[in-house]
């Protein structure tokens, strides 16, 4: 992408929603459709999300509800106090509350990078802001799969060992098709919901016949190990600066 001017750069701005807004994680994953489409259109360089649950939900993509025991293991799951929704991103099962921040990062990335490397680097621009507060905090922070985690991936961010984030990331193209547009998306655990969070996915893919179980002591919260109050407003300006640099190189 070429360098923007100052208008471009001033409406981005504007129309960048930032530190959590609650809302219910149907409403939560619209929303971050809705940026996504945003930036398609051009009408921003660059969309910058946080979203906190009002509500609970077990959130998982779409081609899961091809499975023959879906729709059983989706009442039970429902029953349990953890409705099913679908998401467009892919992965599996991850329990969504009140403990949880979501992150959505959203833009087209510079036309010099080319598509090389292309998803690497958007899951780098998304967990690399969270492990240098991690650091700075005093923590030890990581990026690979845990053991025992739910939805486990090899750009989880990780806390001493431990998955705290999960990652994910869908791409369309832009209004004309010019240039790729991605979400990027971070399910950060703030508080402590593991036992049933784990339950609530142990439930379904047993309901559903799937094999995998998760394990509460492959997750830890943020707020386990810092209080960390300033936190969200810290991965704020990460994001910004990331941003900002990333437009204007």
């Amino acid at each position: 992408m070429a360098e923007k001017d100052t208008p471009q750069k001033d409406r981005s701005t504007e129309t960048s929603m930032t530190l959590p807004t609650a809302l219910t994680v149907e409403a939560g994953l619209q929303a971050e459709q809705d940026l996504l489409a945003h930036v398609c259109t051009g009408d921003s360089d660059f969309g910058l999300l946080f979203w906190q649950p009002n509500d609970r939900a077990l959130v998982m993509p779409r081609r899961l509800n091809r499975l023959p025991g879906f729709e059983a293991a989706c009442e039970v799951s429902a029953a349990a106090g953890w409705p099913v929704l679908l998401r467009e991103t892919g992965g599996e099962p991850v329990p969504q509350s009140a403990s949880t921040i979501n992150i959505a990062l959203v833009y087209a990335p510079p036309r010099r990078e080319g598509d090389q490397n292309r998803i690497e680097t958007a899951y780098r621009r998304l967990c690399d802001p969270i492990c240098q507060l991690l650091d700075e905090l005093g923590g030890v922070s990581s990026l690979g799969e845990v053991d025992g985690a739910f939805c486990d991936g090899r750009f989880n961010v990780n806390l001493d060992g431990r998955k705290m984030v999960g990652t994910a990331q869908r791409w369309r193209q832009s209004k004309g098709g010019q240039r790729p547009v991605g979400l990027v998306h971070g399910a950060l655990l703030l508080d402590n919901e593991r036992e049933s969070m784990v339950a609530a996915v142990n439930r379904f893919n047993q309901a559903c016949g799937l094999e995998q179980r998760v394990r509460a002591e492959s997750h830890i919260a943020l707020h386990e190990k810092f209080a960390a109050p300033d936190a969200l407003e810290r991965l704020d300006a990460l994001y910004r600066q990331l941003l900002a640099d990333m437009l204007e190189a």
